[in-house]
């Protein structure tokens, strides 16, 4: 497996250093990184995994087009975002989004979502489906209605521990994520150096946002170009997830790699291309 430095060596040109900037959007402050790019190209605009911050997203970044802008924001409760007061759903975020992308003087983005953030992602194709280019899908989840993972493995993904006990993330961290975190010591040393923990409210928020949830009714209404990507061992949202969302999904497309839930992070160059092509039939 290549090191984070030599995929982005690999990728398109010297890796890039984000702008940073503080916005608050409905009374939420959101911590934003934009990788600036060609003026006139679609901005990719990534939803990240529960209780992530957007850091452990920058390797795969690094391995996009340095002519692609892309825009991450924590999620309220991960990284430096801070918790809101009460709980929300993902279309109070979804609108949330559209009103950030308001702000940050954008009227359409290309959206992708990496696994809890490709509900959001899905969501967010749907409800402001003007505003949506073209939409990609990570390790993801219908939501309720998924077909489950390990239920031992979805037991410890019930609290935030793996993010902040280093030990314990070493130890079951194969078992969690599967594919190549089985056998790559140095993965996790990178993911682990990358990871910070969330608060304990934000990621409850987080869980609740997705309680009841359900993606499979509106899916045939997703009318964006879609682009799914899934790995074959990945314990926490088992394939065939992945290949009853393409069925569902009018115009969608479905990659299956050889790995676990992250694949994003193992292979970043790898998918960079695939995503990079998919985007650019569109440019």
């Amino acid at each position: 497996m290549n090191t984070r430095k030599e995929q982005a060596g690999a990728a398109m040109g010297a890796v890039r250093q984000p702008e940073i900037s503080r916005h608050r959007i409905d009374g939420q402050e959101l911590r934003v990184a934009i990788w600036p790019g060609r003026e006139g190209r679609t901005p990719l605009l990534i939803f990240n995994g529960i209780g992530s911050r957007l850091e452990l997203l920058t390797p795969f970044v690094d391995c996009l087009d340095p002519a692609r802008k892309v825009i991450i924001f924590d999620i309220p409760g991960a990284g430096d975002s801070p918790a809101p007061r009460w709980p929300y759903r993902l279309w109070m975020l979804a609108r949330m989004t559209g009103r950030l992308l308001d702000r940050l003087g954008h009227d359409r983005v290309d959206v992708m979502g990496v696994s809890w953030g490709g509900a959001l992602a899905q969501q967010f194709a749907v409800q402001m489906g003007s505003r949506c280019r073209r939409v990609i899908l990570a390790a993801t989840t219908p939501g309720a209605l998924m077909i489950p993972g390990d239920p031992r493995v979805l037991l410890k993904m019930a609290t935030p521990r793996r993010f902040n006990d280093p030990s314990y993330l070493k130890e079951n961290f194969g078992a969690l994520y599967g594919g190549l975190a089985r056998t790559s010591p140095e993965l996790f040393e990178e993911f682990n150096t990358l990871s910070r923990a969330p608060g304990r409210r934000g990621y409850l928020f987080q869980q609740l946002a997705l309680t009841g949830w359900n993606s499979l009714p509106f899916l045939p209404l997703v009318r964006a170009p879609t682009l799914i990507l899934a790995g074959d061992d990945d314990p926490i949202v088992p394939v065939i997830n992945a290949r009853v969302m393409a069925r569902l999904i009018p115009d969608c497309k479905l990659t299956v790699l050889e790995d676990g839930h992250l694949f994003l992070f193992s292979q970043a160059t790898r998918c960079a291309a695939e995503i990079e092509a998919f985007l650019e039939a569109a440019d």
